[in-house]
């Protein structure tokens, strides 16, 4: 399946569109704007559609384990683990094949397959009397979800340029929290109209469709392809190592041994990142399961908290990128291990609210999701600031392949296997452990570059290379 993914991405409908002629200078302005905003709307309704169908598992196993009593946790945490393994994987080679494809049509495609597979999981009884099916499909989900994330970093680095992308990260980051905020609202919109909790699946999937319509009208590739001059040129607004070769397709093996493998800033964030990862899913995975099973809720009432943590991810998310580039001007780690740091304080908090009142429950993990998202798009946005753009989709996989791979796949099966052999409270001493590692990788990373996607093996952008750069670009007369 990778190669023919590739394949198709290299030699049909997925390739890269060409660039065209330029358009009018009096043009360059009104069409930039225009488009940004059109891209950006492209890539945010896109995201947050993919998760309207990622979760929907986890909202289902209490359903499950009532109607199949031979399930475990354990068992049923497999299939969230087969779909995080496959995610993470899917979304480090899908980087790597979405940096040459158009991701007008990539991040349709891979939206459309997702929304077939949990219409068919929704309504087929089939799936749930067989474990190896369910983790079967799951496991396929989770690879065509890899090809959600790739094409939206792909877009961003070609039209926003650096010194904005921390704002303009942090605000499409939420998408996801709309989206899976969305995930638990539209499930019980769906069981309420149809009555079964198969709606979870399917009844979110026909929304996700209808929405991935709408991203494939509203996405473009480059802004070259659009008769534009590169983002940089437009705004002035250069890496220290631009070049014109920036703008130049890279082929697999300068994205990966020249650019990703050797950046030894990504190995630590990448670590990094499967940590905060085991938090975050940890936490929002089994919100379900701990609040009805362990502390007697009901499905609105944990559905409720579920999309509360989402939600307060929104604000939470922005502030640290605000935080990132008004108070730390631009280092990333330090925001990161200031957020996971309080991050830990309200984890306790759930931990310890034992017999406590529910507004306690509910308070903690609107803190929690407010805290935790927003080092988790900081991991992302600093891979993007460490390579080219033609390699950002490869580099942002990377990190995402450690975060899925070994944190949230590990908190699906993880989790439910600590939870039937040692009770909760293990799992929030290994989610505790977690923050703090997490905090300790970051840290590893303070010297790292702080903008503009330096790597090793080149020479700093220098002013004249940048007008030259700017006079390729049509925007400044030749010195």
């Amino acid at each position: 399946m990778i190669g023919a993914v590739g394949l198709i991405a290299m030699i049909g409908a997925l390739k890269p569109a060409p660039h065209i002629a330029r358009v009018a200078d009096a043009q360059i302005d009104p069409t930039y704007r225009r488009l940004r905003f059109q891209v950006f709307a492209g890539i945010f309704l896109g995201y947050a559609a993919f998760y309207l169908v990622r979760k929907n598992l986890a909202l289902a196993i209490p359903d499950i384990l009532r109607e199949y009593p031979h399930y475990t946790k354990a068992a049923l945490g497999m299939a969230m683990t087969g779909l995080s393994i496959a995610y993470g994987l899917s979304k480090f080679v899908m980087g790597s094949v979405s940096d040459r494809s158009n991701p007008k049509y990539f991040l349709p495609l891979g939206l459309g397959l997702s929304c077939a597979i949990m219409v068919f999981v929704g309504t087929q009884s089939i799936v749930f009397e067989s474990l190896w099916l369910l983790i079967a499909l799951m496991t396929l989900n989770g690879w065509v979800q890899g090809m959600g994330w790739p094409p939206c970093g792909k877009t961003m680095v070609h039209w926003f340029s650096t010194n904005e992308r921390g704002r303009v990260v942090s605000v499409w980051n939420v998408a996801h929290n709309v989206g899976g905020g969305g995930l638990a609202w539209l499930a019980v919109i769906g069981v309420g109209l149809f009555g079964t909790w198969g709606a979870k699946f399917s009844f979110n999937a026909a929304v996700a469709a209808v929405l991935g319509v709408i991203v494939f009208l509203l996405l473009r590739d480059t802004p070259q392809s659009c008769g534009l001059p590169p983002i940089e040129a437009h705004r002035d607004d250069f890496p220290p190592d631009y070049s014109e070769d920036h703008e130049r397709e890279l082929g697999f093996r300068d994205i990966f041994l020249g650019h990703v493998l050797n950046n030894p800033h990504l190995w630590l964030i990448a670590i990094a990142n499967a940590f905060a990862y085991f938090v975050r899913y940890g936490v929002v995975d089994w919100i379900p399961t701990y609040l009805q099973n362990v502390k007697g809720y009901s499905f609105q009432e944990s559905s409720l908290a579920y999309g509360a943590y989402e939600f307060a991810a929104i604000p939470g998310t922005i502030l640290c990128g605000w935080v990132s580039d008004r108070v730390f001007k631009g280092k990333r780690a330090p925001a990161t291990m200031l957020f996971m740091g309080l991050t830990l304080i309200f984890v306790v908090v759930y931990w310890l609210n034992l017999h406590g009142p529910k507004w306690i429950d509910y308070t903690a993990l609107i803190a929690i999701g407010f805290l935790v998202y927003g080092p988790i798009m900081m991991i992302g946005l600093h891979a993007l600031d460490l390579v080219p753009k033609k390699a950002a989709g490869t580099a942002a996989g990377f990190t995402g392949f450690f975060g899925y791979v070994f944190g949230s796949a590990i908190a699906g099966a993880g989790v439910g296997w600590i939870a039937d052999q040692f009770g909760w409270a293990a799992v929030f001493a290994t989610m505790v452990v977690c923050c703090l590692l997490t905090i300790l990788f970051c840290a590893a990373t303070l010297r790292s570059p702080r903008r503009g996607g330096a790597c090793r093996g080149h020479a700093p952008h220098s002013q004249a290379a940048s007008h030259a750069a700017s006079h390729a670009a049509g925007l400044t007369p030749p010195v």
